[in-house]
């Protein structure tokens, strides 16, 4: 088979969202003066393979449930283009789950030795993978009950950033939610502006996503609440552990949201937030990485 009809399905532009929590929060545990690098890249290869898996099975999933038609907007799926069969992409969703296993108990075993808080670990690795395929796939998936911006904040946000805090420093600070909370709800955002995209298929074909439910006008308004929240979140950490003007160059990556909030705001059609979309998960990634390096210096 082609290895390019599976990068396509791979959907590579999405992983740098995705490693926006693994860098974060192993960023937040160097600035507590803990980091290891077997964790950091287990963390990430896990991350990047639960991604995967999710964006696999979001193919799957649309296709089996009709969503993914020629009247959808955003970029072609490779079942519903023919390009792969369905039993193909269960064959890579199984792979990527095993993938996915052996990365996640690799991970948890090297960094982990109290029995319970293992168990706590691994219980929330398979709640990762169950996650990632339930979205689109089954009889009643959450994203087609406009669940998924709350999934997304958790696993993106407070369950990324927060337990890979956990794996480099064994400690729990209640302080680091406020920049976890910051990449879920920067992560919503992105989730958002891809619903508001498909908003026209989804209603159509019965997907009631957050935006569907909410219609567009207000789901403007919760994208600039998801924006604008996660800006305030990260200036409060920075104050609360403020040691050097270094620490602010994260704001440096604000222009890049306020731009993200104009266009969304003055957009007329669906497809305009297309590029958006793109964009956000980009300036997600860059703030992880300017904030980050704010603590080092």
């Amino acid at each position: 088979m082609n290895f390019g009809v599976w990068i396509k399905a791979y959907r590579i532009r999405t992983l740098p969202l995705a490693l926006s929590s693994t860098i974060m929060g192993s960023f937040l545990a160097y600035a507590h003066g803990k980091f290891l690098w077997a964790v950091f890249i287990l963390t990430a290869s896990t991350t990047l393979f639960l991604q995967v898996l999710s964006n696999l099975a979001n193919d799957y999933g649309d296709s089996v449930h009709g969503v993914d038609n020629k009247n959808r907007v955003g970029p072609g799926r490779v079942v519903q283009s023919g390009l792969v069969t369905r039993r193909q992409m269960l064959l890579m969703i199984t792979v990527f789950i095993l993938l996915a296993l052996i990365s996640g108990t690799w991970l948890i075993l090297i960094s982990l030795d109290k029995t319970s808080v293992i168990l706590v670990f691994f219980m929330l690795g398979f709640a990762a993978i169950i996650a990632a395929i339930k979205y689109t796939v089954g009889k009643r998936p959450y994203g087609y009950v406009g669940l998924g911006d709350i999934f997304v904040f958790l696993f993106f946000g407070i369950v990324g950033v927060a337990g890979t805090y956990y794996l480099h420093t064994h400690s729990f600070d209640p302080w680091v939610l406020l920049p976890a909370s910051t990449i879920g709800l920067l992560s919503s955002g992105v989730l958002n502006l891809n619903n508001m995209r498909d908003i026209v298929n989804d209603t159509a074909e019965g997907k009631r996503t957050l935006v569907v439910r909410i219609g567009t006008k207000n789901a403007k308004t919760y994208h600039v609440t998801l924006i604008s929240l996660s800006i305030i979140l990260s200036i409060i950490y920075t104050l609360r552990y403020f040691h050097s003007v270094y620490q602010l160059i994260y704001i440096f990556t604000f222009p890049l949201f306020i731009l993200n909030l104009r266009v969304v705001l003055q957009s007329t059609e669906p497809i305009e937030l297309n590029v958006e979309l793109k964009k956000l998960a980009l300036s997600t990634f860059a703030f992880s990485i300017t904030f980050g390096l704010g603590l080092v210096l």
